[in-house]
């Protein structure tokens, strides 16, 4: 899925390319429609590059924090109701007009080393 993000100049592909510390194609040995570029990536190193381009861009405002609901308002044209914000576990509310709403990769997701396991 990252090839097809990057083929749109997507960041997570740029980073993976700066963060990447073995690439390899699985299916070499078929045609090109079954080949599967894989990365290997420094971890850490994506965290920081990625942290850096993200705080880096013009125009953009970063709040960390956990949603804890959805602020539904009521539209004073059309009198339906309507996304108006979201409310952060801060109390803090976050005007907008629109919500996307992802479960996200590693939700409940775990990293195995060897015998030990982390939460991710």
């Amino acid at each position: 899925m990252i090839r097809e993000i990057d083929a749109l100049d997507g960041l997570c592909g740029r980073i993976v390319d700066k963060a990447g510390i073995h690439f390899r194609t699985l299916n070499r040995k078929k045609g090109p429609a079954v080949w599967g570029p894989r990365a290997q990536i420094d971890r850490e190193l994506y965290k920081r590059a990625m942290r850096a381009e993200v705080m880096g861009t013009p125009n953009l405002e970063v709040i960390e924090g956990k949603v804890s609901d959805i602020v539904v308002g009521q539209n004073t044209v059309t009198g339906q109701k309507t996304v108006t914000g979201i409310k952060l576990e801060s109390c803090q509310v976050l005007n907008c007009a629109r919500v996307v709403i992802t479960t996200g990769t590693f939700l409940g997701g775990e990293i195995h080393i060897g015998l030990d396991t982390f939460p991710s």
